[in-house]
């Protein structure tokens, strides 16, 4: 619980209830049902990721959803995926951890895919561009012959360089199933950028979408203004 994790153990504070979720879900037909709890998705030090997404005095970001499929949540949650919780937290006030997290109540045929396996994670800070087709004008000649250079020869692999994939914080969206759209906070309306990005991977087992990835936008301003999620 002291390491930064994809489903490992949160660093929770006993005295804090942990987040369930009451959204109608496919095992529960329309009907409210009973709360269930939410498992733990992901879990970041700052330490290993520093940059200017972390509010003032938080040190640790934690991610948790329900591991059921909701067809039609209310907004800001996306469509046919898990209901998302985002916890923002200084790790010395934590001085009484919560030692045996509630399970889920319900589990659909999805639970396969939106309970990861627990593993930690090794920080790899890197430089991301926007698509070719966010770009400034005057930067796409330079990009697109970097995406060039990037190709192995006789290989496998190609270096990207725009919207890299993976689980990220910052960095840019990739937009493969709809035009780039633009989200802005419904306090202040300011553009929110992308903040972190959960995306689907063998190792972990998540599957998010058509094996795409969840991504959670953020007022740049005050993240208690909210987020809006969108999965591509």
């Amino acid at each position: 619980m002291h390491e930064s994790s994809i489903g490992g153990p949160l660093l929770w504070p006993a005295d804090e209830p942990w987040p369930h979720c009451s959204v109608p879900d496919e095992t529960s037909g329309e009907e409210e049902p009973e709360p269930s709890a939410m498992v733990p998705v992901v879990q970041v030090f700052r330490a290993d990721a520093p940059g200017g997404w972390w509010p003032d005095g938080a040190d640790v970001f934690q991610l948790l959803w329900c591991p059921n499929m909701h067809w039609d949540p209310p907004a800001p949650q996306p469509d046919a995926n898990p209901v998302i919780e985002i916890r923002w937290r200084r790790a010395a006030d934590v001085t009484s951890v919560l030692a045996e997290p509630p399970v889920p109540l319900r589990t659909g045929d999805e639970l396969d895919g939106f309970v990861p396996r627990p593993c930690t994670l090794t920080p790899f800070p890197c430089t991301d561009f926007a698509s070719t087709w966010e770009l400034p004008e005057e930067l796409v000649p330079d990009v697109r012959r970097l995406m060039e250079a990037g190709k192995e020869a006789g290989g496998e692999r190609l270096v990207p360089v725009t919207s890299l994939g993976g689980t990220k914080f910052g960095g840019w969206p990739y937009w493969g199933i709809t035009d780039p759209c633009e989200y802005r906070c419904d306090v202040c309306d300011a553009v929110m950028p992308l903040l972190f990005t959960v995306a689907s991977d063998d190792r972990t087992g998540i599957v998010v979408g058509r094996f795409g990835a969840l991504r959670v936008f953020a007022c740049p301003r005050d993240v208690g203004h909210g987020y809006w999620f969108d999965v591509q």
